[in-house]
């Protein structure tokens, strides 16, 4: 399947790449014609740090961001971009302190939870969500949903890569969208035309990564 793989440079920063994949994709929510490998931009820190910097750039100083919590394994983005929100020029985004990088559980229903030792970094806190890529947006809409049983307050939201400009009335700040990849396709399952002609699934998709059939 990776032999299929073809690539895509970012429009606003030419050293970041897009690793995708062509077929029939399955994920939690929807069906998709592109595996989307951000394994890189996830893991490796010199692509993690450039994301971080254009995520940094295009949230700016108007956001009181005090934690981010990540999703997907960006853990390692989240680190540097907290890093790029605290320099001089943006620190009036966090003054009280350091910003919190935190990472919710999810349980076999996928619904997240936080542990009691992390749920003073939620409370009340002005929180980013960051994930590596937002399809439907229902994934990072159950962590609005858990930040807000926690009394906190999700005040950005932003993606490495994402197929919706809104989720939860607010604006996703990313790295990669669909004007990088302009055919790219997620259906329901029901309606998915890859089904209805009959081509069988290649791999199933989560967070982790993928699990071919």
């Amino acid at each position: 399947m990776e032999q299929r793989a073809i690539y895509v440079s970012a429009r606003i920063n030419k050293a970041l790449k897009l690793e995708l994949i062509p077929g029939h994709f399955a994920t939690r929510h929807s069906h998709i014609n592109y595996y989307i490998n951000l394994t890189e931009l996830k893991n490796r820190h010199g692509h993690a740090h450039q994301a971080a910097l254009e995520l940094a750039r295009q949230i700016g100083p108007a956001l009181p961001i005090d934690t981010i919590a990540c999703l997907d394994d960006t853990e390692v983005v989240g680190a540097f971009l907290a890093a790029a929100l605290d320099q001089p020029q943006q620190r009036s985004i966090n003054a009280g302190g350091d910003i919190a990088i935190v990472t919710p559980e999810a349980n076999t229903s996928g619904q997240y939870i936080f542990r009691d030792n992390l749920q003073h970094l939620i409370e009340n806190q002005n929180i980013l969500l960051l994930v590596a890529s937002a399809t439907t947006g229902k994934t990072m809409q159950q962590a609005i949903d858990c930040i807000h049983y926690y009394q906190g307050r999700v005040i950005g939201v932003a993606a490495l890569f994402t197929a919706i400009p809104f989720v939860n009335n607010l604006p996703v700040h990313t790295v990669f969208d669909l004007s990088d990849i302009t055919d790219y396709r997620s259906s329901s399952p029901p309606d998915c035309e890859a089904c209805k002609a009959g081509q069988k699934i290649d791999a199933l998709i989560n967070s982790y990564g993928y699990s071919k059939l």
